[in-house]
Order: structure tokens, then sequence, then C-alpha cells
């Protein structure tokens, strides 16, 4: 089971100046990194559940998120 935490900050992939380039909201950026610890995917999307299935099928151990608005 995927275990949910709430964080402070995760880094934004998608800039503000992006919104207008994508009024149909389908934009989705992943930042993958792999060191000595393991691999972080990071991720942005203007819909959050799209992201959130993307993240899920990976298999994680954990997805961090961020409250936005």
């Amino acid at each position: 089971m995927i275990e949910y935490r709430m964080v402070e900050h995760i880094p934004d992939l998608i800039q503000p100046e992006e919104y207008e380039q994508h009024p149909e909201g389908r934009l989705v950026r992943i930042s993958i990194r792999v060191d000595g610890g393991g691999v972080q995917v990071l991720g942005d999307a203007f819909r959050p559940e799209v992201l959130e299935q993307l993240l899920q099928t990976l298999g994680p151990d954990a997805i961090e998120q961020m409250l936005c608005g």
C-alpha cells in the first residue's frame, strides 16, 4: 500500500508563464533522478489526478504531495 505524505514544498516544474500555452490543461512534466539512495521521480501537472495515476503505476513506497492554491 502506498503511503501519502503532505510536505511543505516541492519544486515547481511548470511555471505560471506556461499556463496560457496549454489551455486544455494537459501539461505534465516529470523529472527523474538516480543516485546512491535510489530513484526520485518529481512531477508537476495541471491536473493532479493524472500525475497521481502515473506515479501510482510506478509502485512507490510513498508519494509526497503539496497543497497548492
